[in-house]
């Protein structure tokens, strides 16, 4: 028999850390290799993590929510013959016969399961896992007994759970002479500690609401954000994508939208500002060559950024279909990590729910973000007489420390003219 250690893989690269959120297995399990062991969460995904052998759990070195760096072992595995040395993670991958790990895209359920006694010790540190899964079945967590260590209730203790086999609580549970706060303290006496009272919901704050929590805080304390919009006239864009619509969804199978378009004029535009498509490091200002552009795709619960990837030099409608497929896979919870990593510049259709004016916080490390916004017909004045004219503003979010006001305004102005000489004469979606 052999001792393997299983470590924190990269999950994307630049990521340089992961938090376990909940450990699937317990030591004595046998698992396969490429069954999922442990459930993590990074800057950028939430993602299960695979075994690298086929073996029995020994030790788990990590608590869950404990955060490790890429690279330290986690936990070690007894397997037969001697120790080897695992392949190397691109390696592994292309030889792993599952799909890599997928962002976990599932709405959350609008409130948590009431408990009426509140667990003490560990057993009331319980993993997202087990939170989710609680709410998903009903299931009241004061009465599951836990097997993991020091009592905490695992996956599998909720999973096995049978309402016949939940021991009856202790009188002296549920009656306390001196009633518990609702909400523990919190370590500044600075800070006001929010009440909760009669009727409220507290809701569990999701591994994917807290890493896009951090990310936000990191881009609004870092960069110094500044922001511009201009008006822009879709007229012959709303005329020509109506006129095409019908025989290109029954042609393609998917809609044309008019985000396809913009997000083309903002791919042409960085080709002539590439100050835009650049990243801050501190010591430089790295201009990147490849146009990534990441697309918001929302979720009941969540917002992911995947990326449409050398947008400058595809089709309107080979940008459209891709779109298309990574909403879909967000959508579907089959959105994988690499398909989040390597944007250079974020658009942001924030118009698909009447939006009409915005200031994005940049997608760090970049340097800028586009809203575009809903387009509406409004009245407006050309060569002395008032016309009605479906307009659209585009809101600009820049890092200052790269990017001044004039050069923004060029790159605006830049993407307004790409938009507005669309039309059906000269414009083609192939």
């Amino acid at each position: 028999m052999a001792i393997e250690n299983i470590k924190m893989p990269q999950l994307g690269e630049s990521v340089t850390e992961g938090t376990i959120t909940a450990w699937l297995v317990q030591p004595g399990d046998h698992v396969e290799q490429y069954d999922p062991i442990a459930e993590v969460l990074t800057d950028k995904v939430t993602a299960e993590i695979p075994s690298s052998f086929t073996g029995t759990i020994k030790e788990i070195l990590v608590e869950a929510d404990v955060t490790v760096p890429v690279g330290e072992v986690i936990c070690t595995m007894e397997t037969a013959g001697e120790a080897t040395t695992p392949a190397p993670e691109a390696e592994t991958e292309k030889a792993a016969p599952t799909p890599e790990p997928v962002v976990e895209a599932k709405a959350a359920p609008a409130a948590p399961v009431a408990a009426p006694a509140a667990p003490t010790g560990d057993r009331a540190r319980y993993s997202p896992v087990v939170l989710r899964l609680s709410q998903e079945k009903g299931i009241d967590l004061t009465q599951v007994t836990g097997t993991g260590k020091g009592g905490r209730i695992t996956r599998k203790d909720v999973l096995g759970f049978t309402p016949s086999a939940a021991p009856a609580p202790e009188q002296k549970s549920v009656v306390s002479e001196t009633p518990a706060p609702s909400v523990a303290p919190t370590a500044s006496a600075s800070t006001p500690t929010p009440t909760v009272a009669a009727g409220d919901v507290t809701v569990p704050v999701t591994p994917i609401r807290k890493a896009i929590a951090k990310h936000m805080v990191q881009s609004s304390l870092e960069i110094p954000h500044a922001w511009v919009m201009v008006e822009v006239n879709a007229t012959e864009l709303v005329n020509y994508r109506n006129s095409i619509k019908d025989e290109f969804k029954a042609k393609e199978g998917f809609s044309i939208s008019y985000f396809a378009f913009f997000v083309k004029a903002v791919a042409q535009a960085l080709k002539k500002y590439p100050e835009l498509n650049s990243t801050w490091t501190g010591e430089s200002i790295i201009q990147r060559h490849d146009i990534n552009l990441s697309i918001a795709v929302a979720t009941d619960d969540a917002l992911f950024v995947p990326v449409v990837r050398n947008a400058d030099e595809k089709t309107v409608k080979g940008i459209g279909k891709e779109i298309a497929d990574l909403a879909g896979k967000v959508r579907t919870g089959k959105l994988t990590s690499k398909e989040m990593d390597g944007g250079t510049f974020t658009v942001n259709s924030t118009g698909s729910f009447g939006s009409v004016q915005s200031m994005g916080i940049i997608n760090h490390p970049q340097a800028a973000i586009l809203q575009v916004e809903s387009i509406v017909k409004r009245p407006v004045v050309k060569d002395g007489m008032i016309a009605v004219r479906d307009m659209v503003n585009l809101c600009l979010s820049i890092d200052h420390r790269v990017l001044d006001g004039l050069v923004a305004g060029r790159f605006l102005q830049e993407v307004k003219n790409n938009v507005e000489a669309i039309n059906s004469k000269s414009t083609s979606v192939y």
